[in-house]
This record gives structure tokens, C-alpha cells and sequence, in this order.
């Protein structure tokens, strides 16, 4: 290997971060709120830990600036400290965030999600998605009588709570009588999808899946669900987490034109502030309010649910979203920025190997070795690079803060690690450029 492949490297230090993430790892367990914020997600030795951040761009707390991409694990659609939203919440704040009552606002925000999402007809809110899909689960068990969930074995993550975790790598603590009530079916598959419902007839509560994720969903395939859903009598869950706002202003099911009985949002919604919806038909959302006769259903209940500052800030987003086309936006800077990596990496022969996927305003890349196989060291050499040349990409999902200058100089970032990702596939061994463990993935079973 040539020493100077080394040379960018070597002098990249984050003296101060790694200390930093010492002092979490104290306090926290895993040294973060979030395990796909670890520090095993990132070259060792070379987590940044953030001081600030602004526009699409942060600083790490050793002074250096990053292009940062995936912002607040897909949260920051509009760049940080974004004006609209900020000055939304700072009136807010100035006013009270929380009361023994709810506030107008609730209503105001509630009337606005509608007006966006125009196929739920009523939204209850919350401070995280996990709340807001196992809400919708408990709702779909109490609306069908029937226990078990139907899960869509494709999508990486649904919830914290037991049942969804209960099916991961990483299911310690979870009753084994839990995860037997969580079945799965694979994307994109109504015949398999018809079998497992004919299989425990009448048992299956709903269907949870994410509409669509980094690839299109099949012709008809939304709609067939939909239609598979009534015939066997469960609830269609949408899991709009990240399809909300970066699909369109009203999801997935907007864009597509199929209405789910539920639907969540979050992530996007708050711009980084907290805040998550379940929405979905008045006939199942009302068995979580007063005005029904039928068993009562303790849907949400939250206490900082409907922080006023929170629901300020969503609305300011769909605002955001809507007159100044975001969505729109946010597409034509991920083409661009697919382009220039496609090129980047056909031109310095690796094309098959570091592959972006996904709609465009939603990128993701894989990082592939010599036999075209999903490689973890490889991810941590690419990772490495981009680092070096000031890009935090864990993916290539983008904000509508970048700007050209960004997408310019992320691909010629990206140009500089494909070199070196070409000598190490020559070589038939990526070790000596990982510098260290590699990344790990988030689910195992094992620290």
C-alpha cells in the first residue's frame, strides 16, 4: 500500500470527540439516545460528536465542518436551525408549552395535519414514532378482536416496544409468548402475503408495513394489500416514519393514491423538534376517545404529546413544505447527487460496488466487496474517506439546505474514496485502509 493513500488519514484526529464519547458511554448506555447514532456505526476513533450545526452543514465539537447528510436519522428535511420553524417555536415558548388543558393549538395543529394528509379524517399526536405504530397496533387488536401482528419482514425497523423488537437479533427481555404473535410477510408479495392470512385465519390484527422504502413499490401491489386487508378482515397500517413529506406533502399514500386505515408520521414532521401522528379512519381513531359506545381503548396518552412549541414547529414545516415545494426539491438535488456518485464510481471502476439506492429524496448506498457481497469493512474504508474530506454520510439522504456547491463537493469527496476503494478491491483486502474494527450493524445479538 502506498503510504500516501494514509496521509489524510493519519492527520485526521478527534481528540476532543473521542473524549467526549467516553464521557457518554459513562452516562449512556451505548453513548447515545439512539442506537444508529453510535459509535460503532463509525470508523473507530473517528465519531464525530456535534457541537452545532446549520443549514445542511455541523461542526464537530473539535472545530471541524461537515456536509452532513441523513440529518437527525432523516428528521432535518429543511437544515438545521431552519427560520421558519425556529421562529414558529420561539413564539411558542414565549407562551406557555404545556398546560393542565389542552391548548388551541392542538386543534390548530391537528386541522393543519388534516388539511396536508387529506386521507386520514383524524390525528392524534406524540413525541416518537415507537408510540405512535404500537398505538396503532393496540388500536387494530382492540378494532378486530385478534391478536396477532403482521409485520413486514423487509423493513429494518418498526418500533421499540416488545412487539417488533421481540423479532430482532436483539430480543433479550422480550417473553418468548410475545414474539409468537408477530408473523411476517416480504414486501412486494400479495400471494405470500394471501397465504400467510389464509394460514391464521382470523387472527391476524393488521398489516404494518413501510409503503415504500429504497425500492418503488411493485405496480398494484399497494392496492392489492388494500384489498387483501378487507377480504380477511385487518387493519393496513402505513408506516409513513420516513415516506411522510419525502414522497409528498401527504405521504406515500398520497403519492400513491391507496389509503391505509392507519397511517404514523414523525421524523420530517418536526424538523428535529419531537413530535410524531397516528392517523387514520374517525371510525377506528374515535375507540381512543369519549364519543363511541363501544370498549375503551387507552390509544395515547402523553403528557408532553402536545407541547405547544412541537405542534408549532410541524406546522411551520407542512407550511414550509407546501409553498415553497420542498418535496420537489428535495428530489432534485438527490438525483443530482446520484448522478455525480454513479459517475464518480463507474469512472473510477467501481461502479458495481458502491451502489446508491433509493427514490431520490431518500438515498442510501452499499458498499460491496469483491464478490459483490454487502461488506461492513468495506462501508468503514468508504466511511473513512468521506470523513477526511468533510462529508458525514452515514447515507445520502439530503435537506433542502444543500446547495450545488455541497452536492459538487460531496461528489468530488466521493471521487477520492472510490480510488482508494479501486486499490483495496485490487488488492483483495480492505483491511489496511479500515484503520480499526469496522462498523458494526445496529441488530446483533452481542455488544
Amino acid at each position: 500500500m502506498d503510504p500516501k493513500d494514509t496521509e489524510d488519514t493519519e492527520e485526521f484526529r478527534l481528540p476532543r470527540s473521542r473524549q467526549a464519547n467516553e464521557r457518554l458511554h459513562a452516562v449512556i448506555p451505548g453513548g447515545a439516545h439512539t442506537y444508529a447514532k453510535g459509535d460503532d456505526q463509525y470508523p473507530e476513533n473517528l465519531a464525530p460528536v456535534i457541537s452545532h450545526g446549520r443549514g445542511a452543514h455541523v461542526w464537530d465539537v473539535d472545530g471541524n465542518r461537515y456536509i452532513e447528510y441523513g440529518s437527525g436519522l432523516r428528521s432535518v428535511s429543511l437544515g438545521h436551525a431552519h427560520p421558519r420553524v425556529i421562529e414558529a417555536v420561539r413564539r411558542e415558548l414565549d407562551r406557555g408549552s404545556n398546560f393542565v388543558r389542552p391548548s388551541i393549538v392542538e386543534a390548530e395543529a391537528a386541522e393543519r395535519f388534516l388539511a396536508t394528509v387529506p386521507t386520514a379524517e383524524m390525528v392524534k399526536f406524540a413525541k416518537n414514532g415507537s408510540d405512535a405504530t404500537t398505538a396503532a397496533v393496540r388500536l387494530a387488536r382492540a378494532a378486530t378482536g385478534r391478536a396477532r401482528v403482521a409485520i413486514c419482514a423487509d423493513h429494518p425497523f418498526f418500533s421499540t416496544d416488545d412487539w417488533f423488537i421481540g423479532t430482532t437479533p436483539m430480543s433479550a427481555g422480550i417473553p418468548a409468548a410475545t414474539n409468537e404473535l408477530t408473523v411476517a410477510f416480504p414486501y412486494g408479495d400479495l400471494a405470500a402475503t394471501e397465504e400467510l392470512l389464509t394460514r391464521y385465519q382470523d387472527e391476524v390484527a393488521c398489516l404494518i408495513l413501510e409503503p415504500a422504502t429504497h425500492t418503488e413499490p411493485p405496480p398494484g401491489y399497494l392496492t392489492g394489500l388494500r384489498e387483501l386487508a378487507d377480504r380477511h378482515g385487518c387493519v393496513l397500517v402505513f408506516d409513513e416514519m420516513i415516506t411522510g413529506f419525502r414522497w409528498s406533502e401527504a405521504g406515500a399514500q398520497g403519492l400513491y393514491g391507496v389509503v391505509p386505515d392507519l397511517s404514523t408520521f414523525g421524523k420530517a414532521l418536526g424538523n428535529g423538534f419531537a413530535v410524531s401522528a397516528l392517523a387514520g379512519r374517525r371510525e377506528l381513531m374515535e375507540r381512543g376517545g369519549l364519543r363511541h359506545s363501544d370498549e375503551r381503548v387507552f390509544l395515547l396518552s402523553t403528557t408532553h404529546g402536545a407541547e405547544t412549541h412541537s405542534l408549532a414547529a410541524a406546522m411551520a414545516v407542512q407550511t414550509t413544505y407546501v409553498e415553497e415545494g420542498i418535496t420537489a426539491r428535495l428530489h432534485a438535488l438527490g438525483e443530482r447527487l446520484a448522478a455525480g456518485v454513479r459517475d464518480a464510481a463507474a469512472a473510477m471502476g467501481v461502479g458495481d460496488h458502491i451502489v446508491v439506492r433509493g427514490r431520490a429524496s431518500n438515498l442510501v448506498f452499499a458498499t460491496l466487496d469483491e464478490k459483490g457481497q454487502p461488506s461492513q469493512q468495506y462501508r468503514t474504508l468508504f466511511l473513512r474517506r468521506l470523513l477526511t474530506g468533510g462529508i458525514l454520510a452515514p447515507s445520502f439522504v439530503v435537506s433542502s439546505a444543500l446547495d450545488d456547491a455541497d452536492i459538487d463537493h460531496t461528489v468530488d469527496v466521493v471521487a477520492q474514496a472510490c480510488a482508494v476503494y479501486r486499490k483495496a478491491l485490487d488488492a483483495g483486502d480492505p483491511t489496511p485502509w479500515v484503520g480499526g474494527r469496522p462498523v458494526k450493524p445496529v441488530f446483533r445479538p452481542r455488544a
